[in-house]
Formats: C-alpha cells, sequence, structure tokens
C-alpha cells in the first residue's frame, strides 16, 4: 500500500512539472498510432543501467536520422487481435487480411533498411533482429485480394474458372437480350431498349401497360409504377446459372479466405513479434526526431545525485524566446536556493531542471549544451507555486505545508527535490 501510495505521489508530482506536454511533443514524431500511444505513456525509469540503455538507443536513433533520415513507419496497424482469432480458427475477412501484409511489407521494409544502413553493434540491433519477414505470406495475400470489397482472379484456379464461366454466361445473356430489345417485334413494349439488372438478373424495362406482351417474371416496378422490369423466359435458365455460378464464386471465395487465414495464423507469433518491435522503433526514433527539433545532445549519466547543465534551455519554451540557464548541483553542494523578482525566471528555471531530468530518465536527449551531467534519481518531488502570504491564503499555504510533509516521508539521499 506504502508504496503503491509513493508511485502515485510520484505521477502527481511529474505532472505538476508539465512533463506530459513534452510527451506530447514526443507523441507527434511517432508515425504510427500505437507508437504515439506509448510514447503520450512513456515514464522514467529510476534504474541507472535501464536509463543508460535507453540513452543509447536513442543516441544510436538519433546518429542513423543524421546519416540516412528515418526510416518509414507507414502502413503499421494493429493485427494483433485479428491474429488471435485467426489463431482460434476464425476467418480474417479480406481487409483483415490486407493489413496483415501491411504489417509484413512495413516488417520487410524496416529489415531491408537495417541491412543498408545498420552496422550490427548499434543498441537497436535486439529491436532489428526481432523483425522476420514473411515474403511469401506478403505476396500470398496481395495476390488474393485486391481491396476490402474484390478478391483477385487468381486467388485460385477454381475462382478463376467460375468467373470465366460466369462472364461467358453473361456474354450469352447479353447477346440474346440484345437481339430481343432491337427487334421491332419487342422494341415498341420496352420505356426503353436497354438491358440492366434487377436482384442479380439480366431484365429489360418493359411499359407497364404492355407487361402481358412481353412474357417472363417482373422483378422490380419504377417509382413512378410507369416500368416494370422483366426478366424474360428465353433467358430464365441462364440467369439461373449465374446465380449457381455466383454461389460457387462465394464458396470459393469464403475457401480462399479460411486457407489464408490459417496462413496467417501459422505464422502470427513472429508478425506479433516484429510488430511489438515495429512499435519500439518507432518510438525511439521518435526520441531522435525531437531531439533534432530540439537540439538536444546526449547526456553524461551519473546515479551519485551530480547535476551540471550547461545552457539548458525549457523543453516547452519557445526556442526564439527561451534563456538558456547553467544549473550545477550535488557536487560540491546539495542545495540549491534560487532567488530573485517577479517574471524573473525561478519557476522556469526549476520546472527546466525538472523537465530535464525526466527526459533523460526517460530515454531522451535533453535540450542542453554538450557535456552536460543527469543523475538518476529514485524520486523527483516537486511543490511549485506563487508566493502567498498566510494572511491572504491560508489554504493554499497549508496545502504547500501538506505537500512538504509528503515530499519529507518519502523523499531519500537519491532523491531530487
Amino acid at each position: 500500500i506504502r508504496r503503491k501510495a509513493v508511485e502515485e505521489l510520484t505521477k502527481r508530482h511529474i505532472h505538476t512539472l508539465d512533463f506530459e506536454k513534452v510527451l506530447t511533443l514526443l507523441k507527434k514524431q511517432a508515425a504510427t498510432a500505437d507508437g504515439k500511444q506509448a510514447a503520450e505513456a512513456l515514464e522514467p525509469s529510476y534504474d541507472f543501467y535501464e536509463v543508460k540503455r535507453l540513452q543509447s538507443e536513442t543516441l544510436s536513433a538519433y546518429k542513423l536520422i543524421a546519416k540516412y533520415s528515418a526510416p518509414s513507419f507507414g502502413g503499421t496497424v494493429n493485427v494483433n487481435g485479428q491474429l488471435s482469432r485467426a489463431c482460434s480458427g476464425g476467418v480474417l475477412s479480406a481487409g483483415e487480411l490486407l493489413n496483415v501484409a501491411s504489417v509484413l511489407r512495413v516488417i520487410r521494409s524496416l529489415s531491408q533498411w537495417r541491412d543498408n544502413h545498420c552496422p550490427d553493434d548499434t543498441a537497436l540491433m535486439p529491436y532489428f533482429s526481432a523483425l522476420f519477414p514473411n515474403k511469401y505470406l506478403e505476396d500470398r495475400i496481395n495476390d488474393a485480394i485486391i481491396s476490402e470489397e474484390e478478391i483477385s482472379d487468381r486467388a485460385s484456379p477454381a475462382l478463376f474458372d467460375i468467373r470465366k464461366k460466369k462472364k461467358a454466361q453473361s456474354g450469352k445473356i447479353r447477346e440474346k437480350l440484345d437481339g430481343m430489345i432491337h427487334s421491332k417485334t419487342v422494341q415498341k413494349y420496352l420505356q426503353e431498349p436497354i438491358i440492366t439488372i434487377r436482384d442479380g438478373r439480366f431484365v429489360v424495362p418493359v411499359k407497364a401497360e404492355c407487361r402481358s406482351e412481353v412474357a417472363g417474371l417482373v422483378h422490380d416496378t419504377s417509382s413512378t409504377g410507369s416500368t416494370v422490369f422483366v426478366e424474360p423466359m428465353s433467358v430464365v435458365e441462364a440467369n439461373n446459372q449465374i446465380k449457381i455460378l455466383e454461389a460457387k464464386e462465394k464458396e470459393e471465395i469464403d475457401r480462399i479466405l479460411f486457407e489464408l487465414s490459417g496462413e496467417a495464423a501459422a505464422f502470427a507469433q513472429s508478425i506479433k513479434a516484429g510488430y511489438e518491435a515495429v512499435i519500439k522503433l518507432d518510438v525511439i526514433f521518435a526520441k531522435g526526431k525531437l531531439a533534432f527539433d530540439m537540439k538536444a545532445s546526449e547526456p553524461i549519466l551519473n546515479s551519485e545525485g551530480r547535476i551540471n547543465l550547461k545552457k539548458a534551455r525549457h523543453p516547452l519554451i519557445d526556442p526564439k524566446k527561451v534563456v538558456a540557464i547553467d544549473i550545477r548541483l550535488g557536487k560540491d553542494f546539495d542545495t540549491l536556493i534560487i532567488t530573485g523578482p517577479n517574471t524573473g525566471g525561478k519557476t522556469a528555471s526549476l520546472k527546466t531542471l525538472g523537465l530535464i531530468t525526466l527526459m533523460a530518465m526517460c530515454g531522451m536527449m535533453i535540450p542542453c549544451g554538450d557535456n552536460s551531467e543527469v543523475s538518476v534519481f529514485d524520486r523527483v518531488l516537486v511543490d511549485i507555486g506563487d508566493e502567498h502570504s498566510i494572511e491572504q491564503s491560508l489554504s493554499t499555504f497549508s496545502a504547500h505545508m501538506t505537500n512538504i510533509i509528503e515530499i519529507f516521508k518519502v523523499c531519500g539521499s537519491n532523491s531530487l527535490v
């Protein structure tokens, strides 16, 4: 219970520093929906070695961006739910299978990018190594499915044959009806000399008053009632054959989707692992891109509470207006008092220190001059507010005192307060 309370307190203090606004900047740099969500949910690590690893990953991405620009993550869709359904025997729709192919394309593209640009010792290799291109399944899906609504003739020999027969049968019907609508005997009974389709069957538009003159089945009536759409008896059997072929076509399409879903299920684990690696890479490269935007540098890390920020800039203030500051703490002294007039930059200085520390502990490069030093703390605790006299606002003063008492209860020798 105590640990949970301390975690909640820490989150509240981080919120006081507006750290979520920094994460919003990071979110904008991510390319995928899940990458944006992961960036927004980022939390600082209080483990020195993990922070070193995170910083190493960001620096690797930063250097690769500088040399080759960032890789593309476009087309990444979360298909984990669909793959789980396929593993349970479910049949995926054409659109869902295209999403699987899209993820496979991104995995293949990133894998090729790694082969062309990444040295083997890059800190990002664990994520790139989790990418397993599957050109076979990617091509199987793309060859079989044209769009969410259309399956390719090449999806199977059986489907090609069915559609060929259906096309030939439709041609025969059109030819027969074409002769009918251009016949002088029948033409006078037609509203227009055209062939149309109603309920999937070829029909001709007959004047309502001439209905009895054209033998056939009525499938529809115009909104005005002046036209009836008649399927002439001479093409009923041919239309029936098309309906039979359409049923076979649907059955074959269902079989194709079932087969492709089974193949997707067979590779589900590697696709899911690849997708998770793609999202992690997206967030890491987002950190690298944000570092470029902020003209940030790699921090020197320690776990002894030493801070030496050179030309530090508040990450949320307009770069054209921000005033760079130097802050030292933790070497010759471990307490720093900042004094000065209102609007003199005291709060901005405090928030600059807090935000830069949190950024570093999230594995982000920091908006400071080169060789700036940051410590990994086990707590970052904050009490920030404008000055109030006890007479003016006892409740505000009491809130600050309560917060400071809470801070004293949880802070230790490796806390930044």
